[in-house]
């Protein structure tokens, strides 16, 4: 098992080489992809390539979305030769030490999807949870079980042969619709998937990049995609 850290990422320069460091503490080789940062943080990520070369930055030209710069990162992680990718968010909201946790799964459990399931403390933003309860009743209806305990969490190990697989069959989202996407069609497809309790946390002076009305809408539109499609396999279609 071949397993590189996946770092998304748009103008995090704060918090950025805390994750990547983080990781390579771990003895992961680290892929960030930029989504076309400003300046700045583009010059925080040359910084941590020059200074250690297991950190690899892929940089797209424009901003594409959280979604298309995971997608890049899967591809530019297939390319060189992994067999598995470990999701983490640019933002170092995640126990970034439990890593180890959804490694040790996946080495018991190759073939499957390794998921952490978020513990929320008092500093969680209400509106957050709020929109986690709506998209997981989606989710539990679009799948008709409640094996998936979240659907919006970024820190996840993929294994990456059933996902190209996956993409060449469908669009996934592209924004932050994606890790919904992904995750219910995974788990149409039979992926198996491992659930790894982690805590999150909030900083006051963290940033967002969640559009309110734009990825709501995106997100609105993949549970009616994601619907509508559950529909058509239980009247016999493929999935």
């Amino acid at each position: 098992m071949k397993v590189v850290a996946l770092i998304p990422h748009y103008s995090h320069a704060a918090t950025v080489g805390q994750v990547a460091q983080a990781m390579r503490a771990q003895g992961l080789p680290v892929l960030i992809v930029d989504d076309g940062s400003e300046p700045a943080a583009q010059q925080v990520l040359r910084d941590l390539a020059a200074a250690d070369a297991q950190i690899q930055v892929v940089w797209r030209a424009q901003n594409g979305g959280k979604g298309a710069a995971v997608k890049s990162g899967f591809a530019a992680a297939a390319a060189a030769g992994h067999s598995h990718v470990l999701q983490v968010d640019a933002d170092a909201q995640h126990q970034l030490a439990d890593a180890q946790k959804l490694l040790q799964a996946a080495f018991r459990q190759p073939e499957a999807l390794v998921c952490a399931e978020p513990v929320y403390g008092a500093d969680a933003p209400k509106s957050r949870l709020y929109g986690r309860k709506i998209t997981n009743f989606w989710i539990w209806v679009n799948t008709g079980s409640r094996d998936i305990r979240d659907g919006m969490c970024g820190f996840r190990l993929y294994p990456l042969a059933p996902v190209q697989a996956l993409m060449q069959r469908h669009h996934i989202g592209e924004r932050m619709d994606f890790d919904t996407d992904i995750l219910v069609r995974l788990y149409w497809a039979g992926v198996p998937m491992v659930w790894v309790p982690t805590p999150v946390r909030y900083s006051a002076q963290g940033v967002s990049h969640f559009r309110v009305w734009r990825d709501n809408w995106q997100i609105s539109k993949m549970h009616a995609r994601l619907f509508f499609a559950m529909l058509w396999q239980r009247m016999g279609g493929k999935a």
